[in-house]
């Protein structure tokens, strides 16, 4: 089954579940009919996540009265009684906020965020702002994995000249000889930008996982110094390109693709224009 046939067939379910508010013309989804469908198997679990998304709300300044409506409805018991139960009716910016603040490894998160960001909610839009999202999130994985290794390694003796000469020999090693220079010459990024920011989501994976690999080993066998720790981030780097020739991959002949810090503007502006265009609920 291709993207697009997943994609709507997912559309098709998610679409289901929208309820209106005839005389407001309001849509909204009820949160118990997404628990499910979002990879929820607890509402304990799920309730988490909306709290955070209420939390979120706050922040940026738009009251949560507005998109999230706590309701009580009725449900018929297995012995033909009925109990009340806990619900909140959602806008589609609520909703939005509540995959935000998912877990985007599963599939249905991955796929709610980019349904609700998107007004027309198109098969190919949505199919390209995952694409999108996915690459933030591999770039903000690698970011916090590097964060993580500078840290390692200034405990270890190690200060911030030589992390950056570290991951310059790592980016050596992963493009073939390469060094990070040469790749931006070849990219056209201006010298104060980082490579990372224009690499496609397979690079930036495959940086990110050298260097999770070189954070491991760093603290399992507890490496010193910097030209022991350069060696172990050059073997790993070495060890990821090596897999990826296998599936006949060059890291240095993947084009460049857009400056992500462009690509999270727009992703700001669309939140922006979402908090608009999505309708509040009713006053109580």
């Amino acid at each position: 089954m291709s993207n697009l046939e997943i994609i709507r067939k997912m559309q098709s379910h998610f679409d289901s579940l929208a309820q209106t508010l005839p005389e407001e013309s309001i849509e909204f989804w009820f949160a118990r009919d997404l628990q499910e469908p979002l990879g929820y198997a607890k509402w304990e679990n799920f309730l988490t996540t909306i709290m955070r998304a209420i939390e979120s709300c706050k922040t940026t300044g738009s009251d949560p009265n507005d998109h999230f409506r706590g309701v009580r409805k009725m449900v018929r018991l297995g012995s033909g009684s009925e109990r009340a139960i806990e619900d909140f009716m959602l806008t589609r910016y609520a909703c939005y906020l509540i995959a935000q603040n998912g877990d985007s490894r599963k599939e249905p998160i991955a796929f709610a965020q980019s349904y609700f960001a998107i007004q027309t909610r198109k098969q190919e839009l949505i199919e390209s702002h995952m694409l999108l999202q996915a690459r933030l999130e591999a770039r903000e994985k690698l970011r916090e994995a590097e964060k993580t290794l500078s840290q390692n390694i200034y405990e270890r003796g190690v200060d911030e000249s030589g992390f950056g000469r570290i991951r310059s020999k790592g980016d050596q090693a992963l493009f073939g000889g390469h060094c990070t220079q040469t790749m931006k010459n070849k990219y056209g990024i201006t010298q104060n930008r980082p490579l990372a920011d224009f690499l496609p989501t397979l690079t930036i994976a495959a940086k990110n996982l050298a260097t999770e690999m070189t954070n491991h080993n760093v603290s399992q066998d507890d490496l010193h110094g910097e030209t022991t720790i350069a060696n172990e981030h050059v073997q790993n780097n070495q060890s990821v390109r090596s897999m990826l020739g296998q599936r006949g991959i060059k890291p240095e002949n993947l084009p460049p693709e857009e400056d992500l810090k462009n690509l999270e503007r727009r992703i700001k502006s669309e939140e922006k224009k979402l908090i608009v265009e999505s309708a509040k609920l009713p006053k109580s």
